[in-house]
């Protein structure tokens, strides 16, 4: 027992990581791949990135473009080493200092980097590297440590479930023996620098090659029947989902090995939303419910069954289709965002959903399917001579996304009209424009209403503009749990508090 009295920045340091331990659960971030024919401009990634609110990403190299456009937004990143720099970094200690000192060290504080991801499961994707495995990591943390990044800055290295001999029932689940070597050597090199374990979990593929032993609901999060329940027969814990089962597996080999205490981060996992003729089960409706309920699940703070209070942070596979990837058409078919900025499906990650109606507002948007060239003409005067606001749709700004004519239209009319109607500004803009009460905002990208009750909602047509004085704000961390940390951490300082350890 050790009693001692904080020094002020201790006391606040101290009270601020447990408050904010305790608020924020966990996250599920994003995968960004490069592999994209048309891959949008690093700031417009990062823009549609804030516009939905997303937190946690990672890229699977270190691109300079990314690493810069990322800097001062508090996004944080897990930066990847390529399989092809492996070998390299594990032979040369001065290569890994030379690779953290270039893109680490470089970019830092300003983006918020916070792992690095050593290959992609290097263990069965280039097995001849995995007696340099090990090393590379090694040689990396050192690097880190000299530069006195370590304690914001892990590593470690995903691997996939190919190196799990078999995973259900979870609790019998083991490395496969002739990785047993290597993998204590890792688990070993991350308990040492209180890493976390990053997990590579399709529930796609597990189904796919199950061969109908498992049921697609047990796959897409969806209830089960009582006949269909999936009950470990060792330890009787229920399994709602393959998600959770494949986590469970993997701490359980952990252990196997007498490891515990070593978190599992879930570096990829997600659904394909298109496939050939031999994939049926690859479709936007599959992609679409997994990926949401996926979402909801890691939401609810949990863990699996085994280890119920460790939540799973997840990241999705992934940003954009890479559509240069070789293989089947599902290999090229796990974005959940065009390049362009719009939904491939509706996905309730960050703020992508919709204010809900509200039948007292009024808006004046673009008409579905109107022709674009006229559009255009219609954007053109908004911003120009009907002196619309149209700052929010420039690219890098909030209401960029989705870079469509249609969107953009309908936040240039929208501004236009809620300016000028008073004024007898009209929303018809050559016939491309509507009146709606349903609120095209989303959460991050508000259109300002206008009350219906002067005047009606559908005014006389008339070639004009439509505009609203939209603003674009992100949700901001609650003021009332900045205040309790305050106030909290000023009581601290005035009483002179003593701890005791």
């Amino acid at each position: 027992m050790l009693l001692m009295t904080l020094k002020p920045w201790l006391a606040i340091s101290i009270l601020f990581f447990f408050f904010i331990s305790n608020v924020i659960g966990a996250f599920v971030g994003i995968n960004i791949g490069t592999d994209v024919t048309n891959l949008p401009p690093a700031s417009d990634v990062v823009a549609l990135l804030k516009a939905r609110q997303i937190t946690h990403v990672r890229l699977f190299n270190a691109d300079a473009h990314m690493l810069k456009a990322l800097a001062n937004t508090s996004i944080e990143v897990i930066i990847g080493v390529t399989n092809e720099e492996v070998l390299g970094i594990g032979e040369s200690p001065s290569t890994a200092a030379a690779w953290v000192n270039r893109n680490v060290a470089a970019y830092m504080p300003g983006t918020n980097i916070t792992a690095i991801a050593v290959g992609s499961e290097v263990l069965t994707a280039i097995p001849n590297a995995a007696p340099v495995l090990v090393p590379a990591m090694n040689y990396l943390q050192k690097a880190l440590v000299a530069s006195r990044l370590n304690n914001q800055v892990k590593v470690s290295t995903p691997q996939s479930m190919d190196v799990i001999a078999k995973a259900f029932p979870p609790s019998t689940a083991t490395f496969n023996s002739s990785w047993n070597s290597t993998i204590f050597q890792i688990l070993q090199f991350l308990r040492n620098t209180n890493s976390y374990y990053m997990l590579n979990a399709y529930p796609y593929y597990e189904y796919v090659h199950s061969d109908g032993i498992f049921p697609i609901e047990y796959a897409l999060f969806q209830p089960l029947s009582a006949v269909k329940q999936i009950v470990d027969p060792n330890t009787l814990f229920h399994y709602v989902s393959m998600f959770d089962a494949l986590v469970d597996a993997t701490y359980n080999s952990i252990e196997a090995l007498n490891f515990s205490d070593i978190p599992v981060v879930v570096t990829e996992t997600g659904w394909p939303w298109a496939g050939g003729s031999n994939e049926p089960d690859a479709t936007k409706e599959n992609a679409e419910t997994f990926n949401n309920n996926l979402i909801r699940r890691v939401s609810n703070d949990t863990g699996p069954p085994s280890q119920p209070k460790i939540p799973i942070n997840t990241f999705i596979y992934e940003m954009f289709n890479e559509d240069k990837r070789p293989g089947p058409i599902s290999e090229r078919s796990w974005g959940v965002f065009s390049t362009n900025g719009s939904d491939v499906y509706t996905l309730g990650l960050g703020s992508s959903d919709s204010i809900s109606d509200n039948s007292s507002t009024a808006f004046c948007v673009a008409k579905p399917g109107a022709d674009e060239n006229k559009l255009q003409d219609g954007i053109n005067w908004a911003c120009g001579q009907g002196r619309a606001n149209c700052t929010a749709i420039q690219s890098g700004q909030p209401c960029y996304f989705p870079d469509t004519i249609q969107n953009h239209a309908s936040y240039a009319y929208n501004d236009y009209y809620q300016r000028m109607h008073s004024l007898g500004g009209t929303c018809d803009f050559d016939g491309t424009a509507t009146m709606t009460t349903q609120d095209p905002s989303s959460r991050t990208c508000k259109f300002t209403g206008s009350s219906n009750s002067g005047g009606g909602v559908f005014p006389p047509a008339a070639f004009g503009p439509i505009g609203a004085t939209s603003q674009c704000s992100t949700i901001r961390s609650p003021v009332i749990a900045y205040t309790m940390v305050v106030f909290l951490a000023l009581l601290i300082l005035d009483v002179n508090a003593h701890f005791v350890f």
